[in-house]
């Protein structure tokens, strides 16, 4: 599929070739060029022969560059493609449980395998085909994958899909390939934890080396149920369960492959009371995007930059607010950079999630509406801490789409979005 070309970079190999803007990308080195896939992998070479359209008629430019040099070449879209939905509707979908009225990109689920080695999202397998997998393996792409079980039938029926158990073959084939994969399971009680888990992890452990990690974490349900699969959240006992089996398989797999291969995402620690690991069983944090490791990376690199610390503070108030899962630690850091400097005082606030409903306690999912109702009046003196993931990545705009300039006029205090780490938090509730 020829793929319009919207801008040509100055100075670029194709600017020098006399490519341009408007003109049509047919090939590269004879291969066809259907999307960004094809254009990064057929264009890293060193020598290219470009076929493109230019006014009707078909061109052909060879280039000289170097090795993984960009060719210059800007598309309408990313991806130089639709992106590709997702064709399930699994029982546990957190976008099914939505409110109405969000602006609509939230409610667009992608299952796009080139968004999985772009950017590593995770993918179910199931809009894929052997085309596909063949050049991912030519390509030798790494992928991150929504296993959720490799019961086949179970796999059916969690993703009303039917064909989601027979797609769990392709993690044999990428793997007998040479591939590397990280993979996620989403847990839903009496669904696919207890022994269905065992057996899944033991399938996973088969694949070994080329499984790098495996993130287990429990379902997210919203007040927004009402007809969709009767699903309920994990008792405190059923998640020290949950880790209990975690960390048999990591013990084993430890002593086998040198990893623990699978780790349970720090809401189960919390929801049993239970100690999180220490650092190095977290080992470099591959499933940090998911909630694993994100309370101890915080927590000890905090305490290291207060130890660190040497700076001159004024006296000062200050406020931060998070969700419900995180205010045990922010509350114990805030009271560690209090003993610390007494000049500085900062109330911490538990924001509840009434938008969702209140079994979401994640800090991402608050909303600046909860916050501003439950801040209204509040002592917040100088500035107000927020965790970044409150925000949209590339725009000062909350979930239920109020800005920070909305929040701070309501609130009358300047808002700080915070990094989940150590030195950033503590630079912001101790610097001017």
């Amino acid at each position: 599929m020829p793929v319009e070309i919207t801008n040509v970079l100055k100075h670029s190999p194709a600017h020098r070739a006399r490519i341009k803007s408007g003109d049509t990308l047919i090939s590269i080195n004879g291969n066809k060029i259907n999307d960004v896939l094809d254009y990064m992998y057929y264009s890293a070479y060193d020598k290219l022969e470009v076929e493109h359209e230019h006014k009707g008629k078909i061109h052909k430019k060879i280039i000289v560059k170097s090795d993984y040099d960009d060719l210059g070449l800007e598309f309408k879209s990313f991806l130089m493609d639709d992106k590709m939905s997702c064709h399930n509707k699994c029982v546990f979908c957190f976008i099914d449980q939505m409110p109405p009225g969000m602006r609509e990109t939230l409610y667009f689920k992608d299952d796009d395998a080139r968004l999985s080695f772009l950017q590593g999202n995770y993918v179910t397998l199931t809009n894929m085909s052997d085309k596909d997998i063949d050049r991912i393996i030519k390509m030798r792409l790494n992928i991150n994958v929504s296993v959720h079980t490799t019961n086949p039938e179970l796999r059916c029926k969690m993703m009303n899909n039917r064909f989601a158990g027979e797609k769990l073959n392709y993690l044999k084939i990428m793997a007998e390939n040479g591939l590397s994969m990280n993979c996620q399971i989403v847990l839903c009680p009496g669904l696919n934890d207890g022994e269905e888990l065992d057996r899944t992890l033991n399938d996973l452990e088969s694949l070994m080396p080329n499984i790098q990690s495996v993130a287990v974490v429990p379902v997210g349900l919203t007040k927004f149920r009402e007809g969709l699969f009767p699903l309920r959240t994990f008792t405190p006992e059923e998640s020290a369960k949950t880790i209990d089996r975690i960390e048999r398989v990591q013990k084993r797999c430890l002593e086998k492959y040198g990893t623990r291969m699978v780790f349970a995402s720090d809401e189960f620690y919390i929801n049993a009371k239970r100690e999180l690991p220490e650092a190095e069983s977290y080992e470099d944090y591959p499933q940090y995007e998911n909630g694993v490791g994100l309370v101890r990376y915080l927590h000890d690199g905090f305490l290291k930059a207060l130890e660190e610390c040497d700076v001159e503070v004024r006296p000062k108030e200050i406020s931060m607010a998070t969700g419900r899962l995180a205010y045990p630690l922010m509350k114990t850091l805030a009271g560690k950079a209090m003993e610390k400097f007494p000049q500085v005082k900062i109330n911490v606030y538990e924001i509840i999630n009434y938008y969702f409903g209140e079994t979401i306690t994640v800090a991402g999912l608050v909303t600046a509406g909860d916050m501003m109702s439950q801040l209204k009046g509040k002592t917040l003196g100088e500035r107000l801490l927020i965790p970044k993931v409150m925000l949209k990545a590339d725009e000062p705009v909350f979930l239920d789409d109020y800005t920070v300039d909305d929040v701070e006029k309501a609130l009358d205090v300047r808002l700080i979005s915070t990094e989940n780490e150590g030195q950033n938090l503590l630079m912001a509730m101790i610097s001017d």
